[in-house]
């Protein structure tokens, strides 16, 4: 009975081997599901009975209970379609087809499944008895060296001097050194001894003897090219019938007991079926040579270049209409992606819905590639949140802003298990398989969980508007309240810096303001008989509402008492946290290892002596609700008039948007040149260049609302619209308008974030991702759309990097060119302005008789005028002259 088992799984997995099976439809079924069909993995299907029956009834049923909300839904036709009572459903333990079940909808599929045909014993015991051939290595062993005459070849081949050297030697006084020396022009043959003609002659003293001479011959037949037409002369229609040659019954019955036919059929099986799969995997009549250029090309066909939907998300158990307004990547895990929703309200309506919106909670959603009905996670907050961001040195880490204006922060370090644990596979199996957990749905995963904000800031000390953006510093550096740059004495991110519509940017430290001293008995017990939730971890506990920004800034307009009102900001060590994964991966490492994690104590460090850091770039720049781009300093001065320290005036400011800001974005390949979306335009700039932006757009059609950068190719970013449209810009094709534009939704998009691969992943990972990358796009409906990014936008051109930087360079040459027009442009107009002054000084100052003059020689060409036109048509001379003497 084992062999016969063993003899069934072998043509099972014979069956299952190729992909080439439409009658087989992946599915994705929760757990909720399995228990309703009684199909729980490795309960009621295993790795011995990976199969179960299913009645149409029971899928029927579950159609009219939950609707389009049944994990049946997308085969419903083929369930509809199927003849039979029961259909097949099949546990997909390794994830073959991409899914953890699948069904089979046909009579004929599932009958070879479940009784696969068997193969001749012979062939069974020839494929479990194959030999593995191994490889030995054997060290090369040295040996003397023999000659064979090929040193002599070499010296006869080699050059050698065979002329005597001539030696010269030119004299000259030594009163004539260092003498100047004058050229000039003469007369060849006037001079004595000045031309001197060198004619060639025969020297018997030299000759050369030809030793050898290589000459080749071949001899080549004589060719002659004739050609021939036949000449059609009458067309004839003919058509023809033949039937197949068949063997008789007594043929096929010979054919069938022979023993060669039987060992030829045996022995070229194997490499028949090789063969078969070489064709369904690669394809082989494909153009070696133009391949080569792949990575060449830039725009081709519309299947090469536009984006192809992968997934979607959406929360279908949230009552309210809610938007996304911030999405980011997990850093480390491979298809995790946070989001955060906010209710689609205008001012007012949340003043008239306020009491009903706080039993609504606002939360942070994390979302797997495995379930897109069900968050893995969801972080609870007092307020919605319109931006986030994980910390730089930890992924657990997050810290978000409310539309209140208070800053929030969390810790699911003690949730990290659910989703980044590795579990390994089937207790029966003898090889262990290690795939995350969020991948393989385990029980204790069937609910979303809620997690609990560890931390808010002080109200009143913090920002009065809506929070905007919020970016972590980096770990290389630390700040005073007074914007000095000093060494991070902690050695990982502990400051934030955030822009709110209430004008104001502040700086947070999550440290706590002084180090730890001993506290009074009374303030310990007080501390004490406070109780924490059990829940809520105690990292940040001594921030808990109150949380005060270490220093504000408020970004004047100059003479009025109005200030600029920031959007998003965009500091000059952004593009190294494009570069942090290494250090989070080793971060995470060093805590499951039973490191102590450096969150926990963030008082050690606090007694470390500060180090200033020299010539530190301390500028940023700033979008604004007006569309203004601003280039200015978060270091503080102190002002003469009121001794008080504040802001630092503007270095420049540009009005180039006619709309709000959404994006301020440097790019991850150059740390000067920045993106900014607004209004309906877009620039690119350059950090050091005061003249104007390299790059600006003409008016779109729709407003945009939100772009990116490409994370693999310099030259290419997305810019999202307010009709559902994304423009891709590539400045290799073009630079006055978009490449092209695909529609992703029928409303606004919200949000842009791209996704690649990075050295954290494991090979196995890495090697699926070389050939797949991800842009997240979030729309004003809630949806979350996750596209896959073709190839020709994912892999650079070759050189395309320094092809950008020129194409930089010269816009910077353009501009300094158009600024040096303008100056001269400039000193033009005032010099014809004061030339013009001068002519009308000029005429002021004509004396009375020289007017009269100028008067009357002008009345004089009047009169020769008239005199010349009257004589032209022929009038009496007379008269002419009477009227000149009554004139005069």
């Amino acid at each position: 009975e084992a062999n016969d088992y063993k003899k069934k799984k072998k043509r099972r997995r014979r069956l299952e081997r190729g992909d080439g099976h439409p009658e087989i439809y992946p599915l994705v079924l929760t757990t909720k599901t399995q228990e309703i069909f009684n199909c729980r993995v490795e309960e009621d299907v295993t790795e011995e009975q990976p199969y179960k029956l299913i009645r149409k009834e029971d899928i029927f049923a579950d159609f009219a209970t939950r609707a389009a909300v049944s994990d049946f839904y997308p085969v419903k036709s083929i369930v509809q379609e199927y003849p039979g009572d029961e259909l097949l459903l099949v546990y997909d333990r390794d994830f073959k087809y991409g899914l953890n079940f699948y069904l089979i909808g046909t009579e004929e599929g599932k009958e070879n499944y479940l009784n696969p045909p068997e193969l001749p014993e012979e062939q069974e015991e020839y494929k479990d008895h194959i030999p593995e051939e191994t490889y030995i290595y054997k060290p090369p062993i040295s040996k003397p060296w023999i000659s064979l005459g090929s040193e002599k070849e070499i010296e006869e081949e080699s050059v050698k001097d065979s002329t005597k050297q001539i030696t010269y030697m030119i004299s000259r006084k030594r009163s004539e050194f260092g003498a100047p020396i004058k050229f000039s022009d003469q007369n060849a043959s006037s001079v004595k001894d000045a031309y001197i003609e060198c004619t060639a002659y025969p020297d018997k003293n030299f000759t050369l003897k030809q030793l050898e001479r290589d000459v080749g011959m071949q001899v080549v037949p004589q060719i002659k090219e004739t050609s021939t037409q036949t000449r059609w002369t009458r067309p004839k229609n003919a058509t023809t019938q033949y039937y197949p040659r068949e063997f008789l019954e007594e043929e096929k019955e010979a054919l069938g007991q022979s023993k060669t036919l039987t060992e030829f059929l045996n022995s070229v099986s194997t490499s028949v079926e090789i063969a078969l799969q070489q064709n369904e995997i690669m394809n082989t009549f494909i153009h070696d040579w133009k391949c080569l250029a792949e990575e060449e090309g830039t725009f081709g066909d519309k299947t090469d270049t536009h984006l192809k939907e992968y997934q979607s998300f959406t929360d279908l158990h949230s009552l309210t209409e809610k938007m996304v307004t911030c999405v980011s990547w997990h850093p480390v895990i491979y298809g995790l992606i946070a989001v955060s929703v906010a209710v689609r309200l205008s001012f007012e309506e949340r003043v008239h819905f306020s009491g009903k919106l706080l039993l609504q909670p606002s939360l942070i959603l994390f979302w797997s590639f495995s379930d897109p009905i069900h968050p893995q996670l969801m972080l609870e907050s007092p307020d919605d949140i319109f931006c986030f961001q994980f910390c730089p040195t930890d992924p657990n880490i997050i810290a978000g802003g409310c539309i209140n204006g208070q800053v929030v922060m969390w810790d699911i370090t003690a949730h990290a298990d659910r989703i980044e644990n590795i579990k390994a596979g089937g207790s029966r199996s003898k090889k262990v398989t290690l795939k995350p957990m969020f991948l393989l749905e385990p029980e204790n995963n069937k609910e979303a969980m809620y997690i609990r904000h560890c931390a808010v800031s002080s109200i009143e000390s913090g920002h009065r508007k809506v929070i905007t953006d919020i970016h972590w510093l980096p770990d290389t550096f630390e700040i005073n309240r007074l914007g000095n740059v000093f060494e991070n004495r902690s050695g990982i991110s502990c400051q934030l810096v955030t822009c709110s519509a209430d004008c104001t940017i502040c700086f947070w430290d999550i440290r706590p303001l002084k180090a730890s001293t001993p506290q009074p008995q009374a303030e310990k017990k007080k501390e004490e008989s406070i109780e924490i939730p059990f829940d809520i971890p105690s990292t940040f506990l001594h921030l808990d509402l109150s949380w005060k920004p270490l220093s504000k800034i408020r970004l004047s307009k100059g003479e009025t008492t109005l200030d600029h009102c920031p959007t998003k900001l965009s500091l000059s060590e952004d593009n190294l946290l494009f570069k942090a994964q290494e250090k989070i991966l080793a971060q995470s490492k060093a805590v499951k290892a039973g490191e102590m994690n450096p969150y926990q104590n963030l008082e050690n460090a606090l007694s470390n002596i500060l180090k200033p850091i020299d010539d530190f770039c301390t500028k940023f720049f700033v979008g604004t609700e007006e569309g203004e781009v601003i280039y200015t300093d978060w270091k503080m001065e102190r002002d003469p008039e009121t001794g008080r320290f504040m802001a630092k005036k503007p270095v420049s400011l540009y009005t180039v948007h006619d709309g709000a800001v959404h994006t301020v974005q440097r790019s991850p390949f150059y740390k000067d040149i920045i993106l900014t979306v607004g209004g309906w335009n877009v620039a690119i700039w350059k950090e050091g260049i005061m003249t104007g932006p390299l790059l600006q757009s003409c008016c779109a059609p729709k407003r945009y609302t939100s772009g990116h950068w490409s994370l693999t190719r310099p030259g290419v970013f997305y810019i999202g619209r307010e009709d559902g449209y994304i423009d891709i810009w590539d400045l290799l094709e073009k630079t006055h308008e978009p490449a092209q534009s695909q529609n992703i939704c029928i409303t606004m998009i919200t949000y842009i974030k791209p996704w690649t691969f990075s050295a954290v992943f494991s090979p196995h990972i890495l090697k699926l991702l070389a050939k797949q990358q991800f842009i997240a796009i979030a729309d004003y409906y809630g949806t979350l759309h996750i596209l896959e990014i073709p190839w020709t936008l994912s892999h650079p051109s070759t050189n395309e990097v320094s092809s950008i930087s020129h194409y930089f360079e010269r816009e910077v040459k353009h501009l300094d060119y158009v600024e040096q027009r303008r100056k001269i442009r400039e000193q033009e107009k005032r010099e014809m302005e004061l030339e013009l002054e001068k002519k009308k000084v000029k005429t002021f100052q004509k004396s009375k008789e020289q007017l009269e003059a100028e008067l009357k020689m002008d009345y004089e060409s009047y009169l020769e005028l008239e005199k010349n036109i009257l004589s032209n048509l022929g009038l009496n001379k007379e008269k002419e002259a009477m009227s000149y003497m009554e004139l005069i």
